[in-house]
């Protein structure tokens, strides 16, 4: 499929703005994805201590596999996976009416209001770890009695929108907020009922603190085949086996980057820089302080298409979904030298 077939494609599917753009110039990739190239993929990441496989295109399994005698019923923890789920959340909520992405967090966060650097922040802030406030992982112990709390007290270091910093706590302060909207109705009820159930998904690990808040940055287990449900609702446009969870347009927002990190969205990475970014281990450059990581024109492979949308979970749990092709692509794994780009052009059969 041929770069101006990407772009009609992503037309008629609502994909829109600097995605499109980037569409127009990408590179050919084959239209089909083939189970013999999936299998060497298989082959790689298994020698990266690859647990899990799935590959999906136009709705149906094209190649599975597990290793060292795993099965599709076991779970896999995807570690910062979790968090696009509560991504999906809040495009919810604001679908319900609770908020606006644009709206500044001190409306609800009161405490927010008398600090010139906190006032401005904005939901979609929190939402794209551009919000200036320290990433703060300590917030992860388990013996944190109010993550909340703690979240809403953290310092900032950066202006609003100038800076991409990962961690915890931008999630963590998000969680408080919806607390407050929904007005004594319980955020984990309200994430079930909106979000886990209507895709089918049940016991959960919230790795809830004393005071029963979640954690919304990690602590998911899922099998492949049930995080896939997450690329299914993409490629759905916010609809998952018929049901709307979220609105398409609402859904578009969530893949628009920021101008600090123009590869990542509201909760989602992208590989919107193809496919003349250059590539980046993404793992790698959050190890780095925030100050001295670089997000410009960088992307997961330069040979995967640009609308690539990825949830991502450390020791290289991936979510890729590919609107373009109609593909959904599952690696699940323990922490090993694992590249994305490699392991992507072995599934798009680009590997030559």
């Amino acid at each position: 499929m041929n770069g101006s077939s990407w772009l009609r494609f992503a037309q008629r599917s609502g994909y829109s703005g600097l995605l499109l753009a980037a569409l127009a110039t990408a590179p050919s990739v084959q239209a089909e994805i083939g189970a013999t190239d999936c299998a060497l993929a298989a082959k790689y990441s298994e020698s990266k201590r690859g647990a899990a496989i799935l590959v999906m295109q136009n709705g149906r399994v094209i190649f599975e596999h597990y290793a060292n005698g795993g099965s599709a019923r076991g779970r896999w923890p995807i570690f910062s996976g979790t968090k696009s789920f509560w991504g999906i959340a809040a495009l919810a909520a604001e679908r319900d009416g609770l908020f606006k992405l644009d709206d500044p967090v001190s409306d609800t966060i009161t405490e927010w209001k008398s600090d010139p650097r906190k006032s401005p922040i904005t939901i979609r802030q929190l939402l794209s770890q551009t919000d200036g406030i320290e990433g703060a992982s300590r917030l992860q112990r388990p013996s944190i009695r109010d993550r909340n709390a703690m979240a809403i007290r953290l310092p900032t270091v950066a202006p609003p929108g100038s800076a991409f910093i990962y961690g915890p706590s931008h999630l963590q302060i998000f969680c408080e907020l919806l607390r407050r909207k929904l007005k004594g109705r319980d955020v984990i009820g309200y994430f079930e009922t909106r979000v886990s159930n209507r895709l089918g998904l049940g016991r959960l690990n919230y790795k809830k603190d004393a005071h029963g808040n979640p954690l919304p940055a990690t602590g998911f287990e899922l099998t492949a085949r049930e995080w896939a449900r997450l690329g299914e609702l993409i490629l759905g446009k916010g609809s998952y086996h018929g049901r709307q969870i979220v609105p398409t347009p609402l859904l578009r927002e969530a893949f628009a980057g920021s101008t600090a990190n123009p590869s990542y969205g509201l909760t989602f990475w992208l590989n919107q820089q193809a496919p003349n970014g250059r590539e980046a281990d993404m793992e790698r450059m959050l190890d780095l302080r925030w100050e001295n990581a670089q997000w410009t024109n960088v992307c997961f492979c330069r040979d995967a298409p640009a609308d690539m949308v990825v949830a991502l979970g450390s020791g290289y749990q991936r979510l890729f979904v590919i609107p373009s092709l109609d593909a959904i692509v599952v690696r699940q794994g323990s922490n090993a030298s694992f590249s994305d780009a490699r392991f992507l052009r072995l599934v798009l059969g680009r590997s030559q």
